[in-house]
């Protein structure tokens, strides 16, 4: 079987993929790894954030042939105050928040709701999504694209993420430091946030969560490459 984990940054991959094999890509703008487990094989992809980039992504995966399965793995944020930070779920519907398609991955009773939007979202535009979409406990920037390619190719999809911030979180504003391919431009971003030292304790944490997300989501893929069980995965829900 072979299976594609599609994410946006390296830091949601790195915990998984540290001793799997790096492979070369067909731009500088991604990043892929592969791993062969019994007869399985495993890609990882990750070429920054948003729509544009998923697509790139999967086209990385596909490169040396047909996926049988795809993984939408990252970070994402809180819409609820009850959604802990620093663990990882298991949404079982994703929600496009500009179409306003939803895609269910499971037939199981648990409905967890995420929603993907074009931006990241900020403190008031987590709030405004869950008055938006009752039900809805997390919001990415990915995991709609993803479903929608999974949906075209008739393969299951299985979506894993890390909690990194809460609902209240006041995090600058990241979205006019993301480049055209995804990207965080890292020294303007800096630059910018060096001058106002009371955004830099909601940065530390993020930074923290994100740690302790990205080894959750590590230990959730780990036990589905061991069990294949998508059902009972999401049963478990979180980590």
């Amino acid at each position: 079987m072979r299976i594609g984990i599609i994410a946006a940054l390296p830091g949601e991959l790195k915990p998984l993929v540290k001793s799997w094999k790096r492979v070369k890509t067909s731009t500088a703008r991604a990043k892929k790894w592969a791993l062969r487990r019994g007869d399985d094989e495993w890609v990882a992809v990750c070429a920054g954030m948003g729509a544009e980039a998923v697509r790139r992504a999967f086209a990385e995966a596909e490169r040396n042939g047909p996926l049988e399965m795809v993984l939408s793995v990252g970070w994402a944020g809180a819409l609820l105050d009850e959604v802990s930070v620093g663990i990882a779920e298991v949404p079982t519907v994703v929600i496009d928040a500009q179409t306003g398609e939803q895609f269910g991955l499971t037939q199981d009773k648990r409905k967890w709701r995420l929603v993907t939007t074009p931006q990241v979202a900020d403190a008031k535009e987590k709030l405004r999504l869950a008055a938006t979409y009752p039900g809805a406990v997390l919001v990415d920037m990915e995991a709609a694209t993803v479903a929608r390619m999974a949906a075209m190719r008739d393969i299951p999809l299985l979506c894993i993420k890390g909690v990194s911030d809460a609902v209240s979180t006041a995090l600058p504003d990241l979205n006019p430091f993301i480049d055209q391919t995804g990207h965080l431009k890292m020294l303007p971003f800096l630059v910018s946030v060096i001058f106002r030292p009371q955004s830099w304790p909601a940065l530390i944490h993020l930074g923290r969560n994100s740690s302790r997300s990205a080894l959750a989501m590590r230990d959730l893929i780990l036990e589905f490459m061991e069990e294949k069980n998508v059902e009972k995965l999401i049963r478990t829900g979180s980590v």
